[in-house]
Formats: structure tokens, C-alpha cells, sequence
């Protein structure tokens, strides 16, 4: 299965973006570790902690997989393996954690799949999604690369199983959806350049984590969710 999207290349050098996210769900990833459709694999040093006994990266597309090694560095990827399929290809296997990074709105039926990955995992553990958020903010670019839908909170629960609960649920990066509302409805630009993306990344998300509390994380370009099996 080949990957449609253009944007894995632009946005894996998003460092500061990464790292936003990535301390906000850090306390919940542990033990061993599936990152579905992990693309480059460039999630894994933003999350890898020593929490983490082993990383799986699972990618539907070869010549993503393929380049898995060359975009990691985090931790000891002495405990990892690679994994080209998706999520009914590891049937039967048991993780602590879940990721779904970017993941969810390329998924025509997410219900589906959120069945399929609490059925993946253990007890007590997690699933960490990421998504972009408000559908007012959906674009040619969402289109292009595949996205069937961005995502508000009431959305979201829609598409979770019952054995799946929220822990915590919250949009991050305001500074950031205001500048993407500005591009839609001002610039109407289809696709972001690299310079965009640095811009973005070293000038707003900065400000978006000083702004962000202050708003309550009621709004943001994306939406962070954590969900445990009970």
C-alpha cells in the first residue's frame, strides 16, 4: 500500500511541534510500544522514554518502512522491530501502548480500527492519538493528502469503542489555528512550503505553549487525546 500524502518529508523537521505533543502524552507511554502507521518513524525520539521495554513501528507502505533506520536515533533500538501492515496483521499481539500519530483521519472507518486497537491492548493501557482539529480549518491540502475529516472532541467520541475511556482530551497549538484559519481564508494557499513549516515551527508553537493554558486548550490546530482500556 502506497502512501498518498506529500507532507511526511516537510513536517518531519517540525522538532518543536514534536516535542509540544510529545511531552503532553509522555506519562502515558510505556512498556511495549506500537506505533501504527509510523511513517518515518520520526515519532519514536520524541517519545521514547525508559519507561518504553520495546517499539514497534507498523507502516503500511514498504518504502516508508524502509527508511525507518534512517530517521531514528532515540533510545536503544536494540528492542525494536518493523512491521509492514496494519493493525490486523499484528492480531493477537498485546502492547502497553498505542500510538496513532497523524493516523485517525486517513482512516475511512476509525470506529473500526479503535475496536481493533483496544482489542491490542492491555489492561490499564494506552491508546495516544493525534489528529488535526476543526473541520473549518479542512483544506485542499487535508484532501491531497488523504484525510477524510479533521476532528473536534464531540467528533472524536463519537468514534471510540466502549472499552476504550478518555483520559485526557485537549487541543494544542492556538497561536497555530489561527494562522491556519488566516491561510484559508486570506491566503488560500493548497499546500504549506518548508519555509512555512519553520516558520510555524520555531516562531508559533513556542508561543501557542505560552497561550495555550491560558485558553484552557479549548482550541488548537490539533487534537490530543489519550484513552485507556479499563
Amino acid at each position: 500500500m502506497k502512501y498518498v500524502g506529500t507532507e511526511l518529508d516537510l513536517f518531519q523537521h517540525a522538532h518543536n511541534w514534536k516535542r509540544y505533543w510529545a511531552t503532553t502524552v509522555q506519562p502515558f507511554i510505556k512498556g511495549r510500544v506500537l506505533d501504527v502507521g509510523c511513517g518515518l518513524g520520526t515519532n519514536a525520539d520524541h517519545v521514547w522514554n525508559k519507561e518504553v521495554t520495546s517499539y514497534t513501528f507498523l507502516e503500511p507502505d514498504a518504502n516508508l518502512l524502509e527508511q525507518v533506520p534512517q530517521h531514528v536515533q532515540a533510545g536503544s533500538m536494540a528492542s525494536s522491530e518493523k512491521i509492514l501492515g496494519t493493525t490486523t496483521n499484528v492480531a493477537g499481539r498485546n502492547f502497553e501502548t498505542l500510538l496513532y500519530i497523524d493516523v485517525i483521519e486517513h482512516i475511512e472507518d476509525p470506529l473500526a480500527e479503535l475496536r481493533r486497537a483496544s482489542e491490542l491492548l492491555a489492561v490499564g493501557g494506552y491508546v495516544v492519538v493525534v489528529v488535526p482539529a476543526f473541520q473549518i480549518l479542512y483544506s485542499p491540502f487535508d484532501r491531497a493528502i488523504g484525510h477524510y475529516r479533521r476532528y473536534n472532541k464531540a467528533m472524536l467520541r463519537e468514534h471510540l469503542p466502549s472499552a476504550l475511556q478518555i483520559e485526557r482530551l485537549r487541543y494544542l497549538d492556538s497561536v497555530g489555528f489561527l494562522l491556519s484559519l488566516g491561510n484559508k481564508l486570506l491566503l488560500r494557499k493548497a499546500a504549506p512550503t518548508i519555509g512555512q513549516i519553520m516558520f510555524w515551527d520555531e516562531r508559533i508553537i513556542p508561543i501557542s505553549k505560552v497561550i495555550d493554558p491560558l485558553t484552557g486548550f479549548s482550541f488548537g490546530r490539533s487534537l490530543i487525546a489519550v484513552l485507556r482500556r479499563s
